[in-house]
């Protein structure tokens, strides 16, 4: 962007170079297309967006398949509302189901059922499939090491720690 078109403010912005420009534009233009790609896969395959088979993966690696459900849009990164939108639908299809959390009365859990078990087990093939041709199968292994690298110092640094953050699956 030439600060020109912008106007004169004082405190000149950090305007990216045209190397930053490229990278930044390529970056939402290849995550657009991968959850585009995966969203597109699951949908067809298993009948199902991406954000929900998610959420089944993440209630089938918890404990008693199990989860609180401020944890599960923790998890997530999604809105308490978008995840009880969510849960619902899964439990119309049968497979999740909402319990009453024993240590806290206003808590909930979400628990994943025998046939949404069965579900992520039909569904789990071909996502791994596709996000192996989209992702994985086009990079060396260094350039995997190094995508896990950078995409670890980003998140530490756009989630902090603190109870205090404002992040919507915090509200």
């Amino acid at each position: 962007m030439n600060t020109a078109s912008i106007g004169d403010s004082g405190d000149e912005p950090r305007w990216l170079s045209a190397d930053e420009q490229r990278v930044w534009r390529s970056y939402r233009h290849a995550t657009t297309l991968l959850e585009d790609h995966l969203d597109r896969q699951l949908q067809r395959d298993a009948g199902m967006p991406h954000v929900y088979y998610g959420l089944l993966v993440q209630l089938s690696q918890a404990p008693h398949r199990r989860r609180r459900m401020t944890e599960l849009a923790i998890d997530a990164k999604i809105t308490r509302s978008r995840l009880s939108h969510a849960v619902a639908r899964l439990e119309k299809n049968g497979w999740v189901r909402r319990e009453d959390c024993p240590s806290d009365r206003r808590g909930q859990n979400a628990v994943l059922t025998d046939e949404g078990v069965e579900v992520l087990k039909r569904a789990a093939p071909g996502h791994v499939e596709a996000v192996r041709q989209a992702m994985f199968d086009r990079l060396t292994p260094e350039q995997v090491r190094q995508l896990g690298d950078i995409m670890q110092v980003m998140a530490e640094a756009l989630q902090p720690q603190d109870t205090g953050a404002d992040l919507p699956w915090l509200r």
